[in-house]
């Protein structure tokens, strides 16, 4: 379809965003026989985290059969905890094997949406200056897609190279510099290792130490691999073990967080068996209750740290200056290369689009307080506009697939409750999202979150608007169909 006749058009559905989210619902709606379909990607490929983190020793933490989806299984993944390559190759598989590529268009940029109450229709505006309509819009632009970079004094001084982990520069030869990493979070206990292998010097700064327990990863074996081929279930078997082990975790996070005092024995273990050395064993103990922020896994973060080239530094970030970053303590830490390891503004969600709800209701206006949506989905004053991975849906002990597979039925009875009926927009009712995230955040009080430490979990206004306070299983419950009586369904 070309760029005029899609300015013309009507589309059933639009989608923002090609990870995960978007690849899965758009297999799902045409599955169910909604052919009037769009993917918007902002890149020049498809693919979210997975072709954006491509750093060294970029892999994901969940078992790579339970890290995809169900309906489009693979026997043949090389390890139990997928390299970045292998997971994006497996996105790009998708695509091809469902038929999604003439529905996908790269190197388009949302810059906003409008919502007309007339026709039940939104406007989305390009960054190319293109205006498409559609009568459903869905955000599949997760939460962990905009690079956060700390607000340091003097950055721009800096003589040297600068990079966000999530932007890595391969072109950049890093053998023999002075590199200093910023961050010691998810992604930079995977590439930290990476590095101490061939920089001169390390410097780590560490605002606060991880939790950071072994990973049982491994290559699969041939015999391993021609058995899941060969064996009908076996794959399923595999996929549904590791999802009881991993969702019995959930006791810990949610309803008994004493029980967490098990994994914190693990951790001690671990730093142990990797850290002779008792001063920095010190400095990497948290001061924080395990679990309020995210547990890491990695069997090569401890013992990079341990090896002569690297320095963990404690001390607060002063300043940055022409050639070094200055701490508090005075010193000034010299490096050629700065890289944050600094994570993603993952509680901003749709932003910086501006998305225009009804009577004009900005959507970013109305979430100053916070982000929040009913069931994580659906947002009171904006109709026809459906979250995946929204507010409230990430998790700490399970993965997030089977969420997006559970939003996957409920949008796509939304989408078919529209047509059915024929229904200009669904609204979801403000007396129905209210009291729903007054409950959620209730439940969140009671979560190994709320223990007392600060995380991108918690706004700067204290309300939690990331993970799911409860089971994946409640929450497939919740979302196995839309319930007409919580919106507006206005003709």
């Amino acid at each position: 379809m070309t760029t005029e006749s899609l300015e013309q058009t009507v589309l059933d559905v639009l989608i923002i965003g090609s990870g995960f989210a978007g690849i899965g619902l758009a297999i799902k709606l045409r599955e169910a026989g909604v052919d009037s379909l769009l993917i918007l990607e902002k890149a020049g490929e498809i693919g979210g985290t997975w072709r954006d983190n491509s750093y060294p020793g970029a892999a994901c933490d969940v078992p790579s059969h339970l890290y995809s989806f169900s309906f489009a299984p693979k026997a043949d993944w090389t390890r139990t905890f997928a390299g970045q390559a292998e997971i994006h190759a497996y996105l790009l598989d998708c695509v091809a094997r469902y038929g999604l590529r003439p529905l996908i268009r790269c190197n388009s940029e949302v810059l906003g949406a409008v919502f007309d109450a007339h026709n039940g229709q939104w406007q989305v505006n390009l960054a190319g200056g293109q205006t498409l309509r559609c009568r459903a819009l869905v955000s599949a632009c997760g939460q962990l897609n905009r690079p956060a970079i700390p607000a340091l004094p003097g950055i721009e001084q800096f003589a040297g190279e600068v990079f966000h982990s999530a932007r890595w520069r391969h072109d950049l030869d890093l053998r023999g510099r002075r590199v200093a990493v910023i961050g010691t979070g998810a992604s930079a206990i995977q590439f930290v290792p990476q590095l101490q292998a061939q920089v001169a010097h390390l410097t780590l700064f560490q605002r606060s130490a991880a939790y950071v327990l072994a990973k049982p990863d491994r290559a699969y074996r041939p015999w391993e691999l021609a058995l899941l081929r060969r064996v009908p279930g076996l794959l399923r078997l595999s996929r549904g073990l590791k999802y009881l082990q991993h969702e019995v975790r959930a006791l810990a996070f949610i309803s008994f967080p004493q029980l967490m005092k098990l994994f914190a024995w693990r951790f001690r273990q671990h730093l142990r068996q990797a850290v002779a050395d008792p001063q920095l064993r010190a400095r990497l103990q948290p001061d924080y209750p395990m679990g309020c922020k995210r547990i890491l896994i990695s069997n090569d973060y401890y013992p990079a740290l341990a090896q002569g080239n690297v320095e963990v530094v404690d001390s607060a970030i002063e300043a940055i200056t022409e050639q070094a970053v200055r701490t508090a303590d005075g010193r000034e830490h010299r490096c050629d290369v700065l890289i944050y390891g600094t994570g993603f503004a993952a509680s901003d969600f749709l932003a910086p689009m501006r998305i225009t709800g009804l009577g004009g209701r900005d959507l970013n206006q109305a979430w100053q307080a916070g982000a929040q949506a009913y069931k994580g989905i659906s947002v009171s004053g904006f109709p026809n506009l459906f979250l995946l991975y929204g507010p409230n849906t990430n998790l700490g002990h399970n993965s997030i697939i089977y969420m997006l597979e559970s939003q996957f039925r409920y949008v796509l009875g939304c989408v078919q409750a529209l047509k059915r009926d024929k229904l200009r927009y669904l609204d979801v009712k403000a007396s129905v999202q209210q009291p729903y995230n007054q409950r959620l955040q209730q439940d969140l009080q009671r979560t190994i979150w709320s223990q007392g430490c600060t995380s991108w979990y918690i706004s700067a206004t204290g309300s939690q608007s990331n993970n799911w306070p409860g089971y994946t299983f409640t929450y497939r419950g919740l979302t196995r169909a839309p319930e007409m009586d919580d919106y507006d369904c206005i003709r």
